[in-house]
């Protein structure tokens, strides 16, 4: 969606996108708007409660059957397991999809990987086409004036046009650029808390490729799990670059890190939104 700033500010119903690496703020400013009249729709909390409930139910169930206890508990009805995911805790999401290498130190083989990144990306596809439907349901059921879609930061990689082409039409889509000092804090605290990560399969065949010639490891099953993450995300962050500068570039407004930092209440938040605005025009 493309409009003026004074377009923006008559809007009486705004609907707004937020798309960038994890850990840019898109949460964070999500929760000062919920306490706005902002309908938060989260799209890793849709992953996980909507599209994923039950790949994740089975991940976890699996993991609790090889404790002969638990086992004969779960085979005689007499406990269950539920997620409790929240748009503030998405750990059954993360540790669904998992981490590539050895199988010993907590990792998965590559074909189980693979599935596992192929589910996610079909249910982040399924997600931001509900985006619409949640608008309306925002305003005509549950009485939000606004509303906000939190994305995943996988959605660059999703490769489907059509998927921004529905945001751009309903949403206003604003690109949150990391600045230089940010990224590296993004790097740091991206392994110390862990988040669901959309790898396009390409780009994982590629590098992983890579590792495994530089560390001389003849196996997948021989990759550290740990070290192949810290080694691999600097890596897919710049592969993301370009690609959130051009969804950015023809559909949507870019602000950055340091102005996502200054923003405290939504006034703040509509300000930024206009001088976003006014720089593009």
């Amino acid at each position: 969606m493309r409009i003026k700033s004074k377009e923006f500010r008559a809007w009486e119903k705004k609907c707004v996108t937020l798309i960038g690496m994890a850990g840019v703020g898109k949460t964070h400013i999500a929760n000062i708007l919920r306490k706005h009249n902002w309908f938060h729709y989260s799209a890793d909390y849709r992953i996980g409660t909507r599209y994923l409930g039950e790949p994740i139910l089975d991940n976890i169930k699996r993991q609790a059957m090889q404790v002969p206890f638990l086992r004969d508990l779960f085979r005689s009805d007499s406990i269950y397991i539920c997620n409790n995911i929240t748009v503030d805790t998405l750990d059954p999401v993360t540790s669904f999809l998992g981490v590539l290498g050895n199988p010993e130190q907590g990792g998965l083989p590559l074909e189980e990987f693979k599935r596992r990144q192929g589910l996610y990306r079909e249910a982040l596809v399924a997600a931001m086409k509900d985006v619409p439907d949640f608008i309306r349901k925002a305003q005509e059921i549950y009485g939000y004036q606004h509303f906000v879609n939190d994305t995943a930061g996988g959605i660059c990689e999703l490769d489907c046009p059509d998927i921004i082409e529905v945001l751009a039409k309903h949403t206003l889509i604003l690109y949150v650029r990391p600045t230089e000092r940010d990224r590296e804090a993004l790097f740091r605290n991206a392994v110390l808390d862990l988040r669901p990560l959309c790898y396009r399969e390409e780009f994982l065949d590629e590098q992983l490729g890579s590792y495994m010639r530089e560390k001389g490891l003849p196996y997948v099953a021989l990759v550290e799990p740990a070290d192949f993450y810290r080694w691999l995300l600097p890596r897919l962050y710049a592969a993301r670059v370009p690609r959130y500068e051009a969804i950015a570039a023809r559909h949507g407004y870019t602000v950055t890190t340091d102005e996502i930092a200054e923003v405290r209440d939504e006034a703040k938040f509509l300000e930024l939104v206009e001088r976003a605005l006014d720089r593009s025009s």
